[in-house]
């Protein structure tokens, strides 16, 4: 007698867990069917439950909680990080430390908000550790989620912050001093891309730039009208 699909998939991630790691892990129940979310909001709730039970790379060995990302379901922008760092790791939410803190004044200036207009991410789900950069395998590994989110969310312009989360994203291989000010896009969604908030932290020279990058993002044609002069 066959197998179901049910069987199947918990088949293939015992498999998977046994390879990895030797021992069993526990994975979010099959959605199928009539049982599929509908709503974008259910949808990006299925997502994170996913990431949740993630062990696709090495990075799911050492973290406290995924970070699947927070925001509105039909934000205006996206704002795409490298990874969780040591406070997102321990409260499961992106960009809640001192750069997180920064990083919501920088919208608040161009009136974006992470609770009304705005949705933020990361390329990684799972802190590296020691905050390194993503290894290449562990970022392929990854990238279907996000992806997967931009398609649900649909925002009109996208923020890249660092070099990382613009390399990635865009396909490039530049530093973020020679990406920022180009025109870039993802998938046809205009791509503005900037400093890390931790890296003007560490040197505030570089506020001046993050400004100019602001108001471009800020002037979009896709943005005409959403935003505050």
């Amino acid at each position: 007698m066959g197998m179901n699909e049910s069987e199947i998939y918990s088949l293939l991630n015992l498999s998977e867990d046994y390879v990895l790691d030797g021992f069993r892990h526990d994975h979010p129940p099959l959605v199928r069917g009539a049982e599929a979310p509908q709503s974008p909001r259910q949808t990006l709730d299925h997502i994170a439950r996913q990431v949740a039970g993630c062990t696709r790379c090495a990075l799911h060995r050492q973290r406290r909680q995924t970070v699947a990302g927070e925001g509105a379901v039909d934000p205006l922008v996206m704002v795409i990080g490298e990874g969780p760092g040591a406070e997102e790791d321990r409260s499961g939410r992106p960009f809640v430390g001192k750069a997180g803190q920064y990083l919501d004044r920088w919208l608040a200036a161009i009136g974006l908000d992470r609770k009304s207009n705005c949705f933020i991410g990361n390329i990684v789900k799972c802190r590296p550790p020691g905050n390194r950069d993503p290894l290449p395998e562990e970022a392929d590994a990854c990238l279907p989620y996000l992806k997967e989110q931009i398609d649900i969310l649909k925002p009109k312009a996208i923020l890249t912050v660092g070099r990382i989360a613009t390399q990635i994203l865009c396909g490039r291989s530049e530093g973020i001093g020679q990406l920022r000010g180009q025109e870039l896009d993802y998938l046809g969604i205009p791509v503005v891309a900037t400093y890390h908030p931790s890296a003007v932290l560490r040197n505030t020279d570089l506020r001046a730039a993050v400004w100019e990058d602001l108001k471009r993002l800020q002037a979009l044609p896709v943005l005409a009208g959403s935003l505050p002069e």
